[in-house]
């Protein structure tokens, strides 16, 4: 344990340290962030680092083992009708428990709270109902992908464009930490269970499937809706010491983890009494991880909104309203590189990666040009906000071209792709990245629905483009060391690929 926790310790480190450098150094030349939102930052870095260490141990004892028994047990049970109702009914209870939603529903004001969480947790649940079945009827991602994204890009013509943003962002922000493992976990159940050749591509891309959900659910709310979503004015109050604000932090967030954790564990609870029956060390294990998960996302939540969400508001208002303007851009997206690293459910992904491949994927690889994709997303975000452009000059050749490259890459890779698109846009995506573009649209004048949001849907395309490229080349090298293997008999091949 004393080792796994130094492990966890470093890597979290390793993730959190590279944004909080940035942003300091930011601090000492041209944005002084002002003394009380630079001691929120630092007090943020440190409860982001505390919170994914204790998340990740949580994780790895709870989470993952729980959604693996679960999905195992559904196809074990060759019950359909059991399978797509409970699969439906997770999707939909995980996704009411996500943190990052509830933020999101109070942006906008106008539509009503449970209106907005209902409909997009009916969309997750619709669509990790379609993901397990995807796996169970062997049916080829792309193709699913193809479908439902030109039902999505067929529904934007009819709904408003003020819509087309927050559906987008709707579908990164709903997949988030606690909908991440347990959908992984489920996906990788099922398909061990299920068997056949392509066991490895049917355990990834649950996640990007049920990122489909949300923006279906919101265009269609769109269409059915007489009224336009309006964002929420910044609510000024009463300054707080730094204890007071990190002390409400804390309790806030701990009463929602808590009611975000317990029906998940009622759900483990009630497959262990009637299903899987696993022994009480067993439980007594998952407790303990379930435990450190609620602590670790206290902690993570409470950093980054108490520290990066201000940080990040303050930076783009402060940049936009310089004489060079133009250098938000470049800056922002360096903050897109390196805020990926401290997503937490980016690091879930990659560790199911490394090990369902046995390390044939690199993972400093795959962290690397998901990093590339979230510099450009933010770049590409802050751009609009700087000349008002719309969402869909973006999105619409952008994921055409991702729908494209299905085409070529491995499918293994088209799986990864989609997956890595729902956990790059997190927690730090939405309190900072987020607040980034919020202020620097503020600052700019411009239309604050429809130029800022948006940033988390390029933040969850964009992976899909990248992730897809580095399949692509990893086929064309895999393909010349065979060559090269054939030419040469004397030559020994490793089966572990290298970028």
């Amino acid at each position: 344990m004393s080792t796994n926790l130094k492990t966890k310790t470093k890597e979290s480190l390793i993730s959190v340290l590279p944004i909080t450098i940035f942003v300091l150094l930011l601090h000492f030349s041209i944005a002084p962030l002002p003394v009380d939102i630079l001691y929120q930052f630092l007090s943020g870095a440190i409860l982001l680092i505390a919170g994914m260490t204790l998340f990740s141990l949580g994780v790895d004892l709870s989470m993952v083992p729980m959604g693996e028994h679960i999905g195992a047990k559904l196809v074990e049970k060759r019950n359909l009708i059991f399978l797509i109702v409970v699969s439906l009914g997770i999707g939909i209870m995980i996704t009411i428990a996500e943190p990052n939603l509830q933020v999101l529903a109070t942006q906008v004001p106008s539509i009503p709270s449970n209106i907005l969480i209902g409909s997009v947790a009916l969309g997750v649940g619709f669509f990790l109902m379609i993901a397990v079945l995807r796996i169970i009827f062997q049916v080829r991602y792309s193709y699913i992908a193809i479908f439902f994204y030109g039902i999505i890009f067929l529904l934007a013509f009819f709904a408003s464009e003020t819509y087309f943003g927050l559906a987008f962002d709707s579908g990164g922000i709903a997949t988030g930490p606690i909908t991440v493992p347990v959908i992984i976990a489920l996906g990788i159940g099922v398909a061990s269970v299920r068997g056949g050749k392509n066991v490895e591509e049917d355990s990834f891309g649950l996640v990007g499937v049920c990122a489909m959900g949300p923006v279906t659910a919101v265009m269609l709310l769109s269409i059915f809706s007489k009224s336009e979503p309006v964002s929420s004015a910044a609510q000024t109050s009463d300054p707080l010491s730094l204890a007071d604000i990190i002390g409400q932090g804390l309790t806030t967030h701990a009463s929602e983890i808590l009611l975000a954790l317990f029906p998940i564990f009622l759900l483990f609870v009630f497959f262990q009494i009637f299903f899987l029956k696993l022994p009480k060390q067993y439980m007594s294990k998952v407790l303990l991880g379930l435990f450190y998960t609620f602590l670790g996302l206290v902690f993570f939540l409470t950093g980054a909104n108490i520290g990066f969400l201000p940080a990040g508001n303050f930076l783009g208002g402060y940049l936009i309203s310089l004489p060079y303007r133009w250098i938000l851009i470049p800056l922002g997206m360096g903050m897109g590189f390196f805020i990926l690293l401290a997503e937490p459910s980016v690091h879930v992904l990659t560790k199911q990666i490394k090990e369902l491949t046995s390390g044939s994927i690199s993972t400093k690889v795959l962290l690397f040009s998901m990093s590339i994709g979230t510099g450009i997303a933010v770049g590409l975000a802050l751009f609009r906000v700087l000349y008002q452009l719309s969402l869909y000059y973006f999105l619409i050749p952008g994921y055409a071209i991702a729908l494209f490259l299905t085409f070529f890459a491995p499918r293994i890779f088209t799986s990864i792709a989609f997956d890595s698109g729902g956990v790059a846009s997190g927690p730090m995506t939405a309190t900072f990245l987020l607040p980034l573009a919020l202020g620097a649209a503020a600052a700019s004048g411009g239309d604050i629905l429809k130029d800022a949001f948006g940033i988390v849907a390029l933040a969850t395309m964009m992976p899909l483009i990248v992730i897809q490229l580095l399949g692509i080349l990893y086929k064309l090298k895999l393909g010349k060391m065979q060559e090269s293997a054939i030419i040469d008999d004397d030559s020994s091949g490793d089966d572990i690929i290298e970028f």
